[in-house]
């Protein structure tokens, strides 16, 4: 009998640790490609954690993690999702921080690995007793949490069957531009990533990265990639889905402010403190602008870089803090509608890139709801051409982390623009899922079939 393409093959067990967290950049990469793979025939059965909602569309199975610290995260969002996090989530997720202590201490010194490690264990036990009863044809993991990876690696060791593997963040993560990546980590958890990166490009039969550079880099340190018996290696665009009810560009009301927004984490390598640097300089040369330049921050709580810069430049009235955007009870917007309405009544958006060195591996996962908004993006980037160029193909503000001088001069044009209501007119190329999903089945299905 002639054996099946993984093309062919439409009983897929899914691998997320993540799946459908609301707002978690590692949940949408893969929960928004579930219409566009289901179009195609493919069967789901998903695997994640506690953590997300459960999807009544197909077979989902959640598993609580095994290892002590994992426990205490997943049970956290857990009882978020239950009840909210008044009362009753702060008296459990107390106690339950307090009981696991000595267990997580444990745990760390035997180990040293991320949190999330343990979940591996059920999903191997679950999922190889799947594939034993026949239900299972490809074994697909999914990143960000590593323990999926390694889930499938052990599920495709034990029983031979297809694994593709999506690598959301690079594994390896270099120290500067000499770095290659060759060099064992001393931390416990890098070396392990280090390890299981070799894994992925020995075991799986098809194996993704989100940017050219992540590929590149990976290549260097695993030449067997793309050799025949080795996983086969390619870039794939994430892309994303409209955030909410976004159209394309409609016309931009301008307004009282300046109004210039950032969604996402902050943290000290990625802050809004180079912006706030840049806006004393502005107030410098145009007082006026102090009045009415307005810098908003969605999603995550401040770094420390960016508190201590508004302190330094009394700017409490010019930074505003908004917060993580939940589902409103009112309105019955959920998280990702209220973002996108927010996006779109910005007048320019901030994308910070960071300055650590795996920029030049690294597309921030925000910049593809961005191009659905239809508004100017003002981008402070690192080290990534390919980043740099789809900017720049999209008519946007662009500024190099770390030359203070060319950010302070973007944001004048940015101001002076503003002024005029001239601000840049982006150019409407949002890069969509279904794109990604096409892409992943093509090189699939390029496959030569093995009896």
């Amino acid at each position: 009998m002639k054996a099946k393409s993984i093309a062919q093959q439409k009983n897929w067990l899914l691998l997320s640790h993540a799946f459908n967290m609301d707002g978690r950049a590692a949940s949408l990469t893969i929960t928004d490609k579930i219409p566009y793979f289901l179009e195609a025939g493919v069967q789901p059965i998903v695997f994640s954690a506690i953590t997300g909602l459960k999807d009544e569309r197909f077979p989902h199975k959640q598993f609580l993690a095994w290892g002590p610290a994992a426990f205490r995260f997943d049970f956290r969002h857990w009882i978020a999702n239950q009840y909210g996090r008044g009362f009753i989530y702060k008296l459990l997720t107390r106690t339950v921080s307090i009981l696991l202590a000595p267990f997580i201490g444990i745990e760390k010194l035997l180990l040293g690995y991320s949190s999330q490690w343990s979940w591996a264990l059920p999903a191997f036990v679950r999922g190889y007793l799947l594939i034993r009863s026949g239900k299972v044809d490809v074994i697909y993991s999914i990143g960000s949490a590593w323990s999926a990876h390694l889930a499938g690696v052990w599920l495709k060791r034990a029983t031979g069957l297809p694994l593709i593997s999506e690598v959301h963040d690079p594994l390896v993560i270099r120290k500067n531009p000499n770095d290659q990546g060759f060099e064992k980590p001393k931390n416990r958890d890098a070396r392990f990533r280090h390890y299981l990166e070799t894994q992925l490009c020995k075991y799986s039969d098809y194996v993704w990265w989100f940017t050219d550079g992540a590929l590149h880099y990976a290549k260097v340190r695993n030449p067997n990639l793309n050799t025949p018996g080795n996983a086969r290696g390619f870039v794939v665009m994430p892309g994303a889905n409209p955030p909410g009810e976004m159209q394309g560009a409609s016309q931009h009301q301008y307004g009282e402010h300046l109004n210039l927004c950032h969604f996402g984490s902050l943290a000290n390598d990625r802050s809004l403190s180079i912006v706030l640097r840049a806006a004393h300089t502005l107030f410098q040369k145009y007082p006026e602008a102090r009045k009415y330049l307005r810098v908003h921050a969605y999603g995550a709580p401040l770094d420390s870089l960016s508190a201590a810069a508004i302190n330094q430049y009394s700017f409490s009235d010019v930074l505003l803090a908004h917060g993580r955007l939940e589902r409103d009870p009112v309105s019955g917007k959920s998280g990702r509608e209220r973002v996108a309405q927010k996006m779109q009544e910005a007048d320019a958006l901030i994308l910070l890139h960071g300055n650590d060195e795996w920029c030049a591996e690294y597309i921030p996962s925000k910049f593809y709801d961005y191009l659905w908004s239809g508004r100017p993006i003002w981008g402070i980037t690192h080290r990534n051409p390919q980043l740099d160029q789809m900017l720049l193909d999209r008519k946007s503000y662009l500024s190099a982390d770390g030359d203070e001088e060319g950010i302070a001069m973007a944001l004048e044009r940015i101001w002076l623009d503003w002024q005029q209501k001239q601000l840049l007119q982006p150019i409407w190329q949002p890069i969509g899922v279904d794109q990604a999903v096409s892409s992943i089945l093509s090189h699939i299905a390029q496959e030569k079939v093995v009896s």
